[in-house]
């Protein structure tokens, strides 16, 4: 008869494989095999934390790889994934940060800080940074993650998308066609690059030959299709509306809300534009993936301040509404959501009402 050594290996074979071929609730109850034979294996808690990920269970994932690391202090791989799943799923980016310090100290008790592990904490950290709205942070540690482990794509094309958050379009531009170059199948990051080929046609319109124009925004077209091919689902093809569809689809919003809202803003125009303005992107440290803004002063300060109320005003950026929308229909629903949300910014409401209002 197997110890129970052997046997832990042998439930954890045979839980990759029933994973690795879809059938998960059989991958669990091999892992839950593994646990009996050891319940401290650390293996067998991050691996229960990572199928649990998939499938969207994320306060039992994160007490999956909680758990990992408490029966392995030295298991990086459920660091990495506690770490990954503070960022991207719990919004945790201060605990996030924390522990990639402490992961960086090099502490005994804590994994061994070889390259590939620090340049993975870098990352990490760059992408707290990133979403706590600290971009030149997060493009400081990312290089400093691609000097560790090397140009990966991964590290390049957070990289390129984080200077096209800058306004750093011909630099962005450059990162992201090596990641290509390097990882052609990639979606995202033949996504990244046709929203950055897609600004640079529009920056150079006033100082390049309508040749060179043209060129750019038709490379920027064939990117947003090679991403669609590869992942349609995640990059579906931008709608496309006339102007006219568009001022009439604002119109209904307006008249969609409550009529003593419609007073309040009825001397506030509501004014179309593509992408947001460079100056705004660079100048206002705004996304140049923004939806809409409200430029002006709440009404709730407007007696505090000496602005002409005349300058009140609401910008949709009708670009980036088309690429977030798969159809019609759905981009008259986030039109009606984006008016509404700089309307209550218009109002004095802050993020934070606007969330609890179903308006974020």
């Amino acid at each position: 008869m197997k110890n129970n050594k052997d046997r832990y290996w042998d439930c954890l074979d045979q839980a990759m494989e029933a994973s690795h071929s879809g059938r998960i609730e059989e991958a669990l109850a091999w892992l839950e095999e593994a646990l009996k034979a050891n319940p401290e294996g650390a293996e067998a808690h991050n691996g229960r934390g990572e199928i649990l990920w998939d499938e969207g269970r994320v306060e039992e994932s994160l007490h999956e790889f909680e758990r990992a690391i408490a029966a392995d202090s030295k298991f990086g791989t459920a660091h990495l994934n506690r770490i990954e799943m503070l960022v991207e799923e719990v919004g945790e980016f201060e605990s996030a940060l924390e522990a990639c310090d402490d992961l960086l100290a090099g502490l005994p008790e804590l994994p061994r800080l070889d390259r590939p592990f620090q340049a993975e904490l870098c990352y990490l950290k760059a992408k707290s940074l990133f979403y706590r709205d600290d971009l030149e942070g997060a493009v400081f540690l990312i290089r400093r993650a691609i000097k560790s482990g090397g140009e990966q794509p991964t590290y390049s094309a957070f990289e390129g998308h984080v200077l096209f958050e800058m306004g750093a379009y011909p630099e962005a531009r450059r990162v992201l066609e090596r990641a290509a170059a390097s990882e052609p199948d990639s979606p995202h990051i033949v996504y990244s690059l046709g929203l950055v080929l897609e600004r640079i046609a529009l920056a150079s319109g006033e100082e390049s030959s309508a040749e060179v124009v043209e060129a750019a925004g038709q490379a920027a077209g064939l990117a947003f299709e090679r991403a669609n091919a590869l992942d349609p689902l995640q990059f579906p093809l931008p709608v496309s509306v006339s102007a006219e569809f568009f001022e009439g689809v604002i119109g209904e919003a307006v008249d969609n809300l409550p009529r003593s809202i419609r007073e309040y803003v009825a001397n506030v125009p509501i004014l179309i534009e593509d992408f947001p303005a460079f100056d705004l992107v660079v100048g206002e440290r705004l996304s140049p993936q923004l939806l809409g803004l409200f430029v002006g002063v709440p009404r709730t300060q407007a007696a505090a301040t000496e602005q002409v109320p005349d300058l009140d005003r609401i910008l949709l950026f009708k670009g980036n509404l088309e690429k977030i929308c798969r159809d019609r229909e759905e981009l008259i629903e986030q039109v009606q959501i984006t008016v509404r949300h700089e309307i209550g910014h218009y109002l004095g409401l802050d993020e934070n009402d606007l969330e609890r209002l179903g308006l974020a």
